[in-house]
C-alpha cells in the first residue's frame, strides 16, 4: 500500500518536506495507481473486519457487548473513512483505534490507518498512535474476554498484529526515503555534470576569444596604420607605396590565416588529427618588433636574457602576448610615440616584461574592445605571475609583467632525489 503519487521535487531542499508530510489534498490529484490502492485497502479492511466479526460471532456474545448491527455500522463507516486517510492519517488512526473498543468490524480499517501513519509520519507519532491501539486492545480484551483463548493470548495477538503493521509501514517508509535519496543524488550529479560542461565551454570560449584578440588586434592595427599612411600621403614615392601595399597584403594574409585556424577550432566537424600551427614564443619577439618598425613605429628593444630559447614555452608565450598587446595599444593610443621594450630575468626567479611609451592625448582612430589589458592580467595570473599597467610619475604609460621562471634543472634534480 502506497501513498498519493507526488511530483518529482525540482530542488533537493524539498525532499524532507515530502518525506515528513505530504502536500494538501487539493494540490494533489489521484492517479490511477492511487485509486487501485485505495480500492484494495477498502476491500482488505472490509474482509478483515468481516473475518473478525465471524470469529467473535461463534457462540454466545459476551455480556454487555454492543449490538451486531451497531458493530457492522461502525465498521462500514471506518472502511469509508479510509478514502481520506492521507489527509488526516494521525487523527483517523487514533479515532479508529478508539472505536475498535466497541467494534471488531472496524479493526481492519484501524490496521490500515495505523499502516498509513507508519508510512507518512515519524516514529514518535507512529509510537503514540500504536500505543492508542495497544491500550484499546487491552480494554477490549478485559471488557469482552474470549473464553476460548484467554486474556493473555488475546493481548499477545494484539501486540503481534500492531507490531507487524507498524514494522511493515516503517519498511515502506524507509524504502521510499531510499528511493528519493537515490533520485536526489542522481539529479544532483546530473546538475553538477551540466555545470561542469557549461564551465568548460565558457573557459574554452574565453580562451578562443583571448587568442583572437591577441592575434587579430595586432594584425588589423598594422593594416590600419599602413592604410592610413597611404590615405594621407597619396604623393609618396612609388617605392614606399609598393612597400606599404606589400605589408598590407602580408598582414591581411596572416590575419586571414589566423582567423581560419580559430574558426577551425570552433567547428565541431574539424578533424581531430589536424596538427595545430606552432604558437609564437619569446624567440619570435624580434620578428614582432620588426613588423611594428616597418609599420612606422619607433621601437627600442633591449634583451637582457642570455638565451631566449631557455625560457619555458608557456612563460615565453605569455611574454610574447604581453609585448604584442602593449605594441598594439601604443599603436592605437600613441601612434607617433617611441616605445621601449625591455626583457629580463633569470631561471629560478621571474621573467620580467616591461613596455613603456610617453603619454599622448591623442584620440585613437582604431577602435578597441577595452579588454586587452584585462586579458593580459588574467593570462599572467593563470601563469602564477602578475601584471601592472598605468601612468608613471615620469609621464609615461608602462605595462610590466612578472612571470615565474622555474629552474627546470633544479626541479628535475629534486624530482629525481625524491624518487
Amino acid at each position: 500500500m502506497s501513498g498519493m503519487a507526488v511530483s518529482r521535487p525540482d530542488h533537493p531542499s524539498l525532499l524532507p518536506a515530502l518525506l515528513v508530510a505530504p502536500e494538501p489534498m487539493e494540490r494533489i490529484r489521484r492517479s490511477a495507481r492511487d485509486w487501485v490502492v485505495d480500492m484494495a485497502c477498502f476491500v482488505l479492511a472490509a474482509l478483515f473486519g468481516a473475518l473478525m466479526l465471524f470469529a467473535t460471532s461463534q457462540g454466545s456474545p459476551p455480556p454487555h457487548h454492543p449490538p451486531r448491527l451497531l458493530d457492522v455500522a461502525i465498521g462500514a463507516l471506518g472502511c469509508l473513512t479510509l478514502w481520506i486517510r492521507r489527509r488526516r492519517p494521525v487523527e483517523l488512526g487514533a479515532a479508529l483505534g478508539v472505536l475498535s473498543v466497541i467494534s471488531v468490524t472496524v479493526s481492519g480499517a484501524a490496521c490500515i490507518a495505523l499502516f498509513t501513519v507508519a508510512v507518512h509520519r515519524r516514529f514518535r507519532t507512529v509510537a503514540l498512535v500504536a500505543l492508542v491501539h495497544f491500550v484499546t486492545g487491552l480494554i477490549y480484551t478485559a471488557v469482552f474476554p474470549d473464553p476460548k483463548t484467554g486474556y493473555w493470548t488475546g493481548i499477545l495477538w494484539s501486540v503481534v498484529i500492531i507490531a507487524a503493521v507498524v514494522a511493515w509501514g516503517m519498511f515502506v517508509r524507509a524504502r521510499r526515503q531510499l528511493i528519493l535519496s537515490l533520485r536526489e543524488r542522481a539529479l544532483r550529479a546530473e546538475a553538477e555534470q551540466q555545470l561542469r560542461v557549461k564551465q568548460a565551454r565558457q573557459q574554452e570560449r574565453a580562451r578562443i576569444a583571448r587568442e583572437m584578440h591577441d592575434v587579430l588586434a595586432h594584425r588589423i592595427s598594422l593594416l590600419s596604420v599602413h592604410a592610413g599612411a597611404l590615405e594621407f600621403r597619396p604623393d609618396a614615392p612609388p617605392e614606399e607605396i609598393a612597400k606599404a601595399a606589400g605589408v598590407i597584403r602580408a598582414s591581411a594574409h596572416q590575419a586571414l590565416q589566423d582567423l581560419r585556424e580559430v574558426i577551425g577550432v570552433l567547428r565541431e566537424d574539424a578533424a581531430e588529427d589536424t596538427p595545430e600551427r606552432p604558437q609564437p614564443n619569446i624567440a619570435d619577439l624580434p620578428t614582432l618588433i620588426d613588423e611594428s618598425r616597418r609599420a612606422g613605429m619607433t621601437v627600442t628593444y633591449e634583451n637582457r636574457l642570455r638565451d631566449l630559447n631557455a625560457v619555458p614555452t608557456g612563460v615565453g608565450r605569455s611574454a610574447y602576448r604581453t609585448v604584442q598587446e602593449a605594441l598594439t595599444n601604443a599603436r592605437k593610443h600613441a601612434p607617433d610615440a617611441a616605445v621601449s621594450v625591455i626583457i629580463g630575468g633569470s631561471a629560478g626567479a621571474d621573467l620580467t616584461v616591461e613596455v613603456r611609451n610617453p603619454l599622448v592625448s591623442a584620440v585613437s582612430e582604431i577602435p578597441g574592445s577595452g579588454t586587452g589589458l584585462i586579458g593580459l592580467a588574467e593570462r599572467a595570473l593563470l601563469s602564477g605571475g602578475r601584471l601592472e599597467h598605468g601612468p608613471t610619475p615620469d609621464g609615461e604609460f608602462r605595462i610590466r609583467a612578472w612571470l615565474p621562471w622555474r629552474d627546470q634543472a633544479a626541479r628535475a634534480a629534486a624530482v629525481g632525489g625524491n624518487a
